[in-house]
């Protein structure tokens, strides 16, 4: 299980930390009952096939001690990395433990773990760090996409005469293939991707009532052909951008008031991510201007983390990982070096705005984590007290107020450094420095509980 445990936390010199860990006794009993599992697996008992032997001649015939030696040495590192996540503690390198075995699995049961830890960073008076900002603007260009996807929702097809069909034109055909299956009067927009390439492809240029053989490639690489017979062309037919086509396809009346809403839509939506950028760039100022090199198993834990996210997505869309690699190029080493460097920013940053945190004295109420998410789970229409409960249980509603008070951090820390155009920023960080020399590698951007 290894669910929600509590430790007790000793600093000791030279970074180093002692845990006390305080496990529960239901997670003693889970791990007991794992270990007897694998046990009555592995050991060979006559009268008893494998797998099948009670738990009390288990323990005659292997003895307590190595049945609550196997509990331990299989679980005790995961109860400690909870403890250290739910504690805030960053090891960089693995603990040493010290414990006496437990009694029995139906008490509570504790050991010690010392570790050494990332220091804890040295802040900077953030307050003179200079950080530049992109001014939010709506381009013309956007606006105008807009409108005119609009204009083309109310666009009037009409049949066209005299020319052969055009990239963009609606065409009506008959499609016949070698096997004899019939389509009529089939109905594609081109461009839309409706039919298979091929034919969208072999259809430009046709004239009304021309029959022309296409052949194309099936999933499974065999061949087919069909005969397409274009039967009618049509084209749209773009109404002006004015006002009549405010009140047609939108709830406005002038196109002075759709472009007005339209453009304030694109400024709030422009905003919200250059905010985000510059959010995410104050988090790497901070980072740059306290020297923070984060490293070790927490690094390597975040990695594996990005890693089966990677392979979770691309999964999703159909394609294995080692597919993914090839399309984009990239060997398995260099995928592993990217993500390394990603979760060593992301570590980074969370190791400076917990140290700003800690400065600020920033704290989190039951009540304003509760609220996080009664909010959630009330946008999806779901009670919201499973999910507290839920979340109290495994231990993760400390990892959402932590998450919250970074987040809270990122906001003060933010409102108070010196915002400066992006421009300027860009002019000044290419201005080449010694310590400059070796520039950092590109990252997603990180918020709080990403």
């Amino acid at each position: 299980m290894n669910g929600f445990v509590q430790a007790e936390i000793e600093e000791l010199p030279e970074n180093k930390v002692r845990l006390t860990v305080q496990v529960p006794s239901h997670d003693v009993h889970h791990a007991v009952e794992h270990a007897a599992t694998d046990l009555a697996a592995s050991v060979k008992i006559p009268g008893f096939r494998k797998g099948k032997v009670p738990r009390e001649v288990l323990v005659r015939r292997v003895g307590k001690e190595r049945l609550m030696t196997e509990a331990v040495e299989s679980h005790i590192s995961g109860w400690f990395w909870n403890a250290a996540a739910q504690s805030r503690v960053r090891p960089v390198e693995q603990p040493q433990y010290d414990f006496e075995l437990p009694a029995s699995d139906d008490e509570d049961w504790e050991f010690t773990a010392t570790v050494s830890v990332q220091a804890k960073p040295e802040l900077p008076d953030w307050t003179t760090l200079e950080v530049g900002a992109y001014e939010p603007e709506v381009p013309e260009e956007l606006v105008q996409r807009e409108l005119e996807a609009l204009q083309s929702t109310v666009a009037e097809l009409v049949p066209v005469e005299g020319r052969p069909v055009a990239a963009d034109d609606t065409v009506v055909l008959d499609l016949v293939s070698a096997g004899g299956e019939t389509r009529r009067d089939y109905v594609i927009e081109l461009g839309r991707a409706a039919v298979v390439e091929e034919i969208e492809q072999g259809a430009i240029g046709m004239n009304a009532g021309e029959t022309k053989e296409i052949e194309f490639e099936l999933a499974d690489e065999s061949k087919q052909s069909v005969s397409v017979t274009v039967k009618e062309i049509k084209e749209k037919v773009l109404p002006p951008i004015d006002d009549e086509l405010a009140r047609s396809a939108s709830e406005f009346e002038t196109l002075a008031e759709l472009r007005a809403e339209i453009e304030s839509r694109l400024g709030a939506q422009i905003a919200e991510e250059t905010e985000a950028q510059f959010r995410a760039d104050v988090a790497d100022a901070l980072v740059a201007a306290s020297k923070v090199d984060a490293s070790g198993p927490l690094v390597e834990a975040r990695t594996r983390e990005l890693l089966r996210g990677l392979a979770r997505q691309v999964e999703a869309r159909g394609v294995s990982l080692d597919n993914y690699l090839a399309m984009t190029g990239q060997s398995p080493d260099d995928l592993i070096a990217r993500l390394r460097d990603e979760a060593a920013r992301s570590v980074a940053r969370e190791l400076v705005l917990e140290a700003a945190a800690d400065k600020l004295e920033i704290a989190v109420s039951d009540d304003e984590v509760e609220a996080i998410v009664r909010e959630q789970a009330e946008a999806v229409d779901e009670d919201p007290e499973p999910a507290i409960a839920q979340l109290r249980e495994s231990g993760r509603f400390e990892t959402l107020r932590e998450d919250l008070r970074l987040r809270d951090a990122l906001d003060r820390v933010a409102s108070e450094v010196k915002r400066i155009p992006k421009e300027l920023a860009e002019a000044r960080e290419a201005i080449w420095t010694p310590e400059k020399e070796k520039a950092p590698a590109d990252t997603k951007l990180w918020t709080p509980g990403s």
